[in-house]
């Protein structure tokens, strides 16, 4: 995992800014292209969102791990910090409860195909003197661990 260049706490806390709202603004671009029922959009900001969430993640435990990392930031920087991690979490929340009801849904789809192939595999096919026998559906698998 890579880290932010800095020549100095502020310098620092100024690339910190700037990654949070890169990263924040394609987490919600994200979570409207899922609410759009568009996701499959979604996926050109995939690489760099996940390049991005490991900087963000490496930059953070490395902050808490050494406070000197951004020590003695005037209160105006330290404000738009926080206000900007502020922003990053309220995003990744909403993120989250957008994805769980996508998932949810989805769940419910393949269920319902799966419910329905079993349905009509054992109903009986055709007409005339083969009609006895049942239809040959192929399977259909319903992962939960997603």
């Amino acid at each position: 995992m890579s880290e932010l260049a800095a020549l100095n706490p502020a310098d620092r806390a100024h690339k910190l800014l700037k990654l949070t709202a890169r990263l924040t603004e394609l987490i919600e671009r994200e979570t409207a292209l899922f609410e759009a029922r568009r996701p499959h959009e979604a996926m050109a900001i995939q690489e760099e969102k996940t390049r991005l969430a490991n900087l963000y993640r490496r930059e953070t435990q490395l902050a808490a791990k050494e406070p000197s990392r951004l020590a003695n930031l005037d209160a105006t920087l330290k404000s738009a910090l926080r206000s900007a991690t502020e922003r990053f979490e309220a995003a990744v929340r909403r993120n989250g409860e957008v994805v769980a009801a996508v998932k949810t849904i989805t769940e419910g789809i393949v269920q319902a195909i799966a419910a329905e192939a079993a349905r009509q595999k054992t109903e009986k096919a055709g007409y005339g003197p083969g009609a006895s026998q049942t239809t040959t559906l192929g399977a259909v698998a319903l992962d939960r661990s997603v």
